[in-house]
């Protein structure tokens, strides 16, 4: 186990952007579509939980809860507490709740009534004026995207949008937009006009959870900040990569919502696309937010193009068929689910081949993997490097050396492994495969904090970086569109497989990676 030395951490000027250097100024958060589960089961538990690290959430911070449901403030109140009390990082704590209570409030708006925004905006001015928020002001469309448009107009023409300097010179309104962002490379385009229309780039932020995990934060650190890896992260050394994002449960019945998104919009577009340019990205020459955006756009440029032929053999869908869980639970087959087409063409699990066409990583194949109704909730980077020579060992009767594996364990047991061969005692030369592991739990004594708390954070801090950019939301849709062009244009060539409940997908998902004399990782 890694242990981490008290006197480097003191030192270390890492530390400065650390949450509890990083302090918020006063500002009003609202949140259309406030009466959802991502508010209650999210949103709300990661400002609690902010409120409670001081200093970084001022005690005059405000949320504004805005949807259609005719509840009060006292109801909506009552709702958040509850999710507090059942989701939140931090432990509930009365008399705090009571203090960040007070600036929660609520308003019934539908969504493409004018009249509501600007009944919205007089109660902001009051609120700002009440509780000193500064003018700074934050919207949170937490709402399914097809109210996006109505949202974001009504804003502007209501005068939410522009920054208009209040306080001496104080004041900014910002966006934060859910996923999905489109639902192709053509509407994501659309989705972008429409919000530069009102808002600047600068102001817009496009939030993917997946960035605010510690572990995908510390991909950078890990490369860039410790000098034996970057070197041998190149094709030079590196055999392949494997990217899991796996998921044990089914779709919940939100089977209708599912329909039209599939694990390949639904996953591989956004969760699978940041670990693969964060893995694969060149050292930015800052960490500023369009430095290190700038170098995730180039690794999506230069994902290698493939024609139809190559799309045909280098990707695999398939469904979760009725059956046995591994717990002994019996679940339906995702066509049995609510809301599914009986002959639905929508796909659960998707793995893929991809390379990435530039000099460090020519050659080098990616593999992906995503999809429910798999053995376990596990998301995983594993690097897998060249074995080493093995004339060395050849006399001496040992075995076959492994690879060395480098994982990034990016939930659940959030950590990073080192695999490596190591002599086992006894008079033979025998060499078994060790692991070194670092945890982030156990090593930093402290549970890390929530995604949401990180990304809502740097919202109200200005800071870019962990959130996605326009070019690069568009750039992400096109490998996923040539995906799907190819399986609606040759249906037949690309059936839909089948795979029991609790197993790691289709056989043909074996096939990909064998093929090429490789094997999937057992998690």
């Amino acid at each position: 186990m890694i242990s981490l030395d008290d006197d480097l951490l003191a030192s270390n000027p890492l530390r400065e952007n650390t949450v509890e250097h990083r302090i918020a100024l006063p500002s009003i958060m609202v949140i259309f579509g406030a009466t959802g589960d991502l508010t209650q089961r999210k949103l709300l538990p990661a400002l609690y939980s902010l409120a409670s690290d001081q200093p970084p959430l001022p005690a005059s911070f405000t949320v504004v809860g805005v949807a259609r449901r005719p509840w009060s403030t006292e109801e909506f109140r009552q709702k958040m507490e509850d999710g507090v009390k059942k989701y939140a990082r931090a432990a509930y704590d009365e008399e705090l709740w009571k203090t960040f209570s007070a600036g929660i409030f609520y308003e019934q708006v539908e969504f493409n009534d004018i009249n509501a925004y600007r009944h919205l905006a007089e109660t902001l001015t009051q609120l700002n004026q009440e509780r000193g928020a500064m003018g700074n002001r934050i919207f949170y469309l937490a709402t399914p995207p097809s109210y996006y448009s109505d949202i974001v107009r009504n804003l502007g023409a209501a005068g939410l949008a522009s920054d208009s300097p209040q306080n001496d010179g104080q004041g900014w309104n910002r966006l934060i937009v859910e996923k999905p962002f489109g639902y192709d490379k053509a509407t994501a385009k659309a989705l972008n006009a429409e919000l530069g229309e009102v808002f600047n780039e600068d102001q817009i932020y496009r939030i993917d959870h997946y960035l605010g995990k510690e572990t995908v934060q510390n991909i950078l650190v890990l490369r860039f900040g410790n000098y034996i890896f970057e070197p041998i992260w190149n094709r030079q050394y590196i055999d392949h990569v494997q990217i899991t994002v796996a998921e044990n449960i089914g779709v919940e019945g939100r089977g209708g919502y599912y329909e039209d998104s599939g694990a390949l919009r639904d996953m591989m577009q956004n969760h699978l696309m940041q670990l693969l340019t964060l893995t694969a990205m060149e050292p930015p020459t800052g960490f500023s937010a369009n430095s290190v955006r700038d170098e995730k756009v180039k690794v999506l440029h230069a994902i290698k193009p493939m024609d139809t032929s190559t799309l045909l053999k280098n990707t695999v869908r398939a469904q979760y068929a009725a059956g046995i869980t591994s717990t002994g639970k019996y679940v339906p087959g995702y066509l049995e689910e609510t809301g599914v087409a009986k002959q639905s063409k929508t796909e659960t699990f998707v793995s893929a081949k991809v390379e990435i066409d530039n000099w460090r990583w020519a050659e080098v194949p990616f593999y992906l993997r995503t999809g429910k109704r798999l053995p376990k909730r596990v998301t995983e980077i594993a690097i897998q490097f060249k074995r080493p020579p093995f004339s060395l060992f050849r006399k001496s009767g040992a075995e076959e050396l492994q690879p060395n594996i480098l994982s990034l364990r990016i939930q659940p047991n959030e950590g990073i492994s080192l695999k490596f061969g190591a002599k086992s005692p006894g008079q033979a030369m025998r060499i078994h495969a060790v692991n070194m592991d670092f945890q982030y739990g156990s090593s930093f004594g402290a549970e890390p904090p929530e995604a949401y708390e990180r990304l809502l954070l740097d919202a109200m801090l200005g800071d870019s970086t962990l959130f996605t950019r326009r070019d690069e939301t568009e750039t992400a849709w096109e490998l996923v569109d040539s995906i799907k062009a190819v399986w609606e244009n040759f249906d037949s060539d690309t059936p839909m497989q089948s795979y029991e409940p609790g197993t790691w997908g289709p056989q043909a998902a074996d096939k990909l990676i064998e093929t090429d004399g490789r094997f999937w990782r057992r998690l």
